[in-house]
C-alpha cells in the first residue's frame, strides 16, 4: 500500500460522505431514509425509518467509519400498520425470544412495554448477558425502542479485574495494548489512552465490559488518526 493510498481525509465534509457511503453498503438501511450531518466528527443521524432494527444499524453503520467520534442517533422509528404490535404482544414475544436464548438468566429479568417501547430490568452476573437481552428483543416486529436498565452484579475482587483487562487487551488482535492504560475502581473500569480508530476504541471497551463482574465502563480513549 502506498503512503497516498494509507491516507484518509478525516474533515467533516469526508466523513459525511463515507457515512453516506456505509450506509448504502449496510444491506439492512435505506441510506434514502437516513439524513448525516457531521460536526467535529461528531454524526447526528435524522429522519425517520420503519422499524428499530434499522435505526440501530444506522448507529452502527456510522460508527464503523473512520473519524467519527459519536453519533447522536435522532431517527424516528415510524412503524407501518402491519407492523404494529400491542404492547402485550410485545411484551409475550420479548419474555419467549429472552427464554429461547440459552445464554441469559430469564427468569432474572424484568420486561415491560408501553407504546412498543421495551424497557428491561434485573440482575445478571456477566455484561455479555445484558447485552445479549437488548439484542433479543430489538429485532422484535412493533418495538420502537429499547431501554437497558438490567444491572451486571460484581462477582471478582476490584485488584484482579484490571490484569484481566489488560491481558485480554494484549490477546485481542484488534488492539494496541501498549496505547491503551487500564484503571479500576472497584468494579468500574477506566480507559485512557490515544488510538488510530474507533473500531479499536470499541473493541477496547469490549474486551472491558467481558471481564467478570465489570459494572461501568468509562472510556476516555481519544481517536486520532495522525498520532
Amino acid at each position: 500500500m502506498t503512503a497516498t493510498a494509507s491516507y484518509r481525509d478525516t474533515s467533516d465534509q469526508a466523513i459525511q460522505k463515507d457515512v453516506l457511503a456505509e450506509l448504502g453498503w449496510d444491506a439492512r438501511v435505506a441510506p434514502n431514509e437516513i439524513g448525516v450531518s457531521v460536526k467535529q466528527g461528531v454524526v447526528t443521524l435524522s429522519g425517520h425509518v420503519d422499524s428499530y432494527t434499522k435505526k440501530w444499524a444506522a448507529e452502527e453503520a456510522a460508527l464503523r467509519v473512520r473519524g467519527v467520534k459519536a453519533v447522536a442517533n435522532e431517527v424516528d422509528v415510524r412503524l407501518s400498520s402491519s407492523d404494529e404490535r400491542t404492547d402485550a404482544d410485545i411484551a409475550s414475544a420479548a419474555l419467549h425470544a429472552l427464554k429461547w436464548d440459552a445464554f441469559i438468566p430469564h427468569d432474572k429479568i424484568q420486561v415491560t412495554v408501553s407504546k412498543g417501547w421495551i424497557t428491561l430490568k434485573g440482575d445478571v452476573d456477566w455484561q455479555f448477558q445484558k447485552t445479549a437481552a437488548e439484542r433479543d428483543v430489538r429485532n422484535l416486529t412493533g418495538v420502537v425502542g429499547v431501554t437497558n436498565l438490567i444491572t451486571v452484579v460484581p462477582r471478582v475482587k476490584p485488584s484482579e479485574l484490571k490484569k484481566k483487562i489488560e491481558d485480554a487487551l494484549v490477546r485481542s488482535v484488534k488492539t494496541d495494548a501498549e496505547k491503551i492504560d487500564v484503571e479500576t475502581q472497584g468494579s468500574k473500569v477506566i480507559l485512557r489512552g490515544k488510538v488510530r480508530a474507533y473500531t479499536e476504541k470499541e473493541e477496547a471497551e469490549r474486551v472491558a465490559w467481558s471481564a467478570p463482574g465489570v459494572t461501568s465502563v468509562d472510556n476516555q480513549i481519544v481517536v486520532s488518526y495522525y498520532d
